[in-house]
């Protein structure tokens, strides 16, 4: 029987596109990350597109029609939290390349990190052939109808994704996020591992199933979890972060009963 806390939800419904949406503790922080090989642009650490932004922004303004260069540009302000600028970029990279999926895929990410989710939703929806829809188009797809709230037609997309790239780390580690923030925390861990021991998942994904694993008050696994994927402080930073989040819940008691 699936658990239900009373709300992470709100923690959850942060989720940020990962190529969709990916959630992890860092220093009692939720960190927004992508998936690593899922997306069509290279997805640096914050750090990283905060130190490499002043190159991109040069090369940028030197070759503002070049495709890649606006992928890399915008993807580096998106992940530096500079979202508003991402999506002008990209706006003015959609009237140079037109339906370009690439270039559709990153606009959505950045205007759903902008929280305008309908026009994001619009944009990815125009980039999707009928016929033959791409999984990573759906991956985003999805994430934004999970941010909107609508998880179950988020569900429902990630099973259509799933069928076209069945062993893909960031759809099953989607699914189970987008059941976490309905606090269905067992089906979540159910394909959180599925995802985690899939070839190709990220470091993210892992402990986005140890912040599963943890609110269901089985600490010590969580630790476990989370020690292989960070150093001591950040391990024990976000497991401060789950109980307090579990004390806030009033689900000491419950736990202990279980």
């Amino acid at each position: 029987m699936a658990r239900h806390i009373r709300s992470p939800l709100k923690v959850l419904r942060g989720l940020a596109l990962a190529g969709a949406a990916s959630l992890a503790l860092a220093a009692c922080a939720l960190n927004p990350g992508l998936p690593r090989g899922s997306d069509p642009q290279a997805a640096p650490s914050r750090s990283e597109a905060q130190a490499s932004l002043s190159e991109l922004t040069a090369r940028y303004r030197s070759r503002p029609r070049d495709k890649a260069v606006i992928l890399q540009y915008a993807t580096a302000l998106r992940v530096a939290g500079q979202t508003g600028q991402a999506a002008s970029v990209l706006e003015l990279g959609m009237g140079l390349y037109k339906r370009d999926p690439e270039i559709s895929i990153a606009y959505a990410k950045a205007l759903a990190a902008e929280g305008r989710f309908d026009q994001a939703l619009s944009v990815i929806d125009a980039s999707l052939v009928p016929q033959a829809p791409d999984w990573n188009a759906l991956l985003v797809k999805g994430a934004i109808l999970d941010q909107m709230g609508r998880n179950g037609e988020a569900r429902q997309v990630y099973g259509q994704a799933l069928a076209i790239a069945p062993g893909e780390a960031s759809l099953y580690a989607n699914l189970g996020l987008s059941y976490a923030m309905t606090n269905e925390l067992d089906t979540a861990e159910r394909h959180l591992r599925r995802a985690a021991g899939t070839r190709g998942a990220s470091s993210q994904v892992r402990q986005n199933l140890a912040l599963v694993v943890g609110l269901q008050g089985r600490f010590e696994e969580a630790r476990g979890l989370f020690a292989a994927e960070l150093p001591p402080d950040q391990v024990e930073a976000n497991m401060a972060y789950i109980r307090a989040l579990l004390t806030q819940q009033n689900r000491w008691d419950l736990l202990q009963g279980e």
